[in-house]
């Protein structure tokens, strides 16, 4: 049975196997680092030697099967002993954490799956598929991680705009743009980016006017090569310099820590790119110069030809080619167009009033951060002019937690977990710090590109001397990164001390220094902890999916809803999209 299909009876039993295993394990999940040693967090879940849940994670991550350490499974549940409630079988933890994962659960379709649904079935709008625009290459202006990411999902996208027969796309929390930019240009859509921050709305703006200028360049340069077979350069002719991005290899375009983290709330304000505009406005120097630099040599230093040396038919084709290009120029000044727009936007937002221009369109959103993911399929449900919605979240830890008993988030409204009717009958939580674990990427800490181990020893120990000498050490006030500005545990205490605004010298130097040896040997309780929640990553982001799944599996007009792996874990860890297309007969009635 393809995922696609699965009914919401079996969804339901795929989320209440999920639930049975957190149920037993969500505890370490939600143990945090920090009381790792002034709460004796090992010997209270562990039965094991550290170097045993290592060496049995390094075995099932190199071999893909755990090796067997420990007692009979009979005694334990998921590797836990009935009496004590300690891990006892490392193998039957691991072995349970694979079988609850997504992949494990077999409820995901890949990228290609969908899109050849997609093809197949496909109704008759007759509307033609989207157009491409310029034959862009995306890692030419942005990362290795955003061009897959771009890349993968714009094709999913615009499959998504032609089955539904619509020409219009919503981003939501579009961040720099990048997305909408891209559909934008090379599928002829039109895009209408929106997001909380106005300083990435101009940001998206100014972008999208470069890009446009590039494709401009790019497409003239193709055309350029496919026709002249043999040129030369003008004696003339300089040689453009090439310069390296302000960040070595990084491309100038892409800047650090320009992961989506949209939030929702921020004034009403809107700017359209337009081609006039466009034309009319140059870039400085500086700025021009650093555009340049991210793009080929080729692109910028296309071959040219003295007038008076072409024949005849070049001469004409040339001309030929001009009017075409106008003509085109005057097609795009009113149809794909990149529009970014600053707003706060729920499920209750009337776009129509937002988007004047507002025809049918698929929503989207590319790694919308916390409470916007759900936010994002809550409006889908609720606007009938949406077809179709194409959402990776991210950042679980800033989701809001209905039935948290510990912290009461939602206050102000709805919350974004749990999304389902289904967990919200069953008052179902998680947890902060179970939530901030799902964030935790599995595949890449398997390839040793993994958690800053020190960093979190130094955070424990640095508890424990504030248990011990300081009654405030659970004060309102954060440490921070202090880690990353220090050489030494020495140095790092003194520094989160003056943060904290705690007296430095109730301790001397060798005291600190004694509290560093002496937990220092038991450094590798907490590494083989945090394995543990590495571990437990994907089950945890897979409850939280599923419940998205279930929602939209509870809407009596949405036909297709689905899990979609999109992305490369290696490159994008968050890499699940879920899909959702609304019934065709409904959505064109209403």
């Amino acid at each position: 049975m393809k995922p696609s299909s699965f009914s919401l009876t079996e969804i339901h039993r795929r989320i209440d196997e999920v639930k049975r295993f957190l149920s037993r394990t969500l505890d370490i999940a939600n143990a945090h680092t920090v009381d790792f040693y002034t709460q004796d967090v090992w010997s209270r879940f562990m039965a094991l030697r550290p170097e045993e849940v290592l060496l049995a994670v390094s075995r099932s991550e190199q071999q893909g099967e755990p090796q067997h350490v420990g007692t009979e499974p009979s005694r334990t549940t998921f590797g836990f002993c009935r009496d004590s409630n300690r891990l006892v079988d490392i193998r039957e933890l691991l072995q349970a954490a694979k079988a609850h994962s997504l992949p494990g659960l077999g409820v995901c379709m890949s990228r290609d799956e969908l899109l050849q649904d997609l093809k197949e079935n496909r109704p008759h709008s007759g509307i033609p598929p989207a157009g491409t625009g310029a034959d862009l290459e995306p890692d030419e202006f942005m990362n290795l991680k955003k061009s897959h990411e771009v890349q993968s999902m714009s094709e999913v996208v615009a499959s998504l705009a032609h089955h539904c027969g619509v020409q219009q796309v919503i981003d939501v929390g579009s961040g720099k743009g990048y997305l909408s930019s891209f559909l934008s240009l090379q599928y002829n859509l039109r895009v209408y980016g929106i997001d909380s921050s106005s300083t990435n709305t101009h940001g998206a703006q100014e972008r999208n006017r470069k890009l446009k200028k590039f494709s401009r360049a790019y497409q003239k340069h193709t055309k350029a090569a496919e026709t002249q077979v043999e040129a030369t350069h003008s004696p003339q002719e300089e040689s453009a310099e090439i310069k390296p991005g302000l960040n070595g290899d990084d491309d100038v375009l892409y800047g650090v820590g320009a992961g989506n983290e949209s939030r929702e709330e921020v004034l009403i304000g809107s700017s359209d790119v337009n081609p006039a505009a466009e034309r009319r406005s140059e870039l400085n120097p500086e700025t021009e110069e650093l555009f340049l630099s991210a793009l080929s040599l080729d692109v910028i230093q296309a071959p040219r030809v003295p007038p008076s040396q072409l024949s005849a038919e070049e001469r004409e084709r040339r001309k030929r080619e001009n009017l075409e290009r106008k003509a085109q120029r005057r097609t795009d000044s009113t149809g794909a167009v990149f529009s970014p727009l600053t707003s706060y936007v729920t499920a209750e937002t009337e776009l129509r009033e937002l988007i004047n221009e507002l025809e049918d369109a698929v929503v989207v959103g590319l790694h919308t951060c916390g409470d916007l993911a759900p936010s994002t399929l809550r409006m889908f449900v609720a606007k009938p002019e949406l077809s179709a919605v194409c959402s990776v979240g991210c950042c679980y830890h800033l989701l809001s937690e209905e039935f948290d008993p510990v912290r009461r988030e939602c206050s102000h409204g709805l919350c974004g977990f749990p999304l389902s009717q289904y967990l919200r009958d069953q008052s179902w939580f998680c947890g902060r710090n179970a939530r901030m674990s799902a964030c935790l990427a599995l595949e890449r800490v398997s390839l040793g590109q993994g958690i800053q181990m020190e960093s979190l020893f130094y955070r424990a120990v640095l508890h424990v001397i504030l248990r011990d000498h300081y009654s405030s050490y659970k004060s309102e006030k954060r440490v921070g990164n202090v880690y990353s500005k220090t050489k030494t545990f020495v140095d790092y205490v003194h520094q989160a001390l003056r943060r904290l605004e705690l007296d430095e010298s109730k301790l001397s130097d060798s005291d600190i220094q004694n509290y560093h040896d002496t937990y220092s040997v038991r450094m590798d309780e907490m590494h083989a902890f945090n394995m543990l929640k590495v571990t437990l990553a994907p089950c945890i982001e897979g409850l939280i999916l599923l419940d998205r799944l279930c929602y939209l599996k509870e809407q009596e007009d949405v036909s297709l809803s689905a899990l979609v792996q999109l992305f490369d874990p290696l490159l994008s860890p968050r890499c699940y999209a879920v899909v959702g297309l609304k019934s065709y007969g409904k959505r064109i009635t209403s």
